[in-house]
């Protein structure tokens, strides 16, 4: 079998292609039994806590990136948000 970097130096034509090896190698990868799908939530969508009470209105999501979303209650202001883990929060 042939070093990756002399692989390189064969040119494609039909009478090199036998020199290249025909393996592939395949990887797979566990899948986690405590994963979870989250949903998705878009700026402007409404969400809720996943330990909200029923008398709490919904939190309106500003941004979702990197596990953490940007959320506020409507009565807070604009300029006021809070962050919170995107795995605690579920579409209204």
């Amino acid at each position: 079998m042939l070093p990756e970097y002399e692989l390189a130096k064969i040119p494609s034509n039909s009478s090199n292609m036998e020199k290249i090896p025909k393996k592939r190698f395949l990887n797979l990868v566990q899948r986690h039994e405590g994963a979870k799908v989250l949903d998705l939530l878009p700026p402007g969508s409404f969400a809720k806590l996943d330990t909200q009470p029923n008398d709490l209105p919904p939190f309106q999501v500003i941004n979702c990136k990197g596990g953490r979303c940007l959320v506020r209650q409507q009565s807070w202001g604009k300029y006021v948000h809070w962050e919170v883990e995107h795995h605690r929060l579920k579409s209204a």
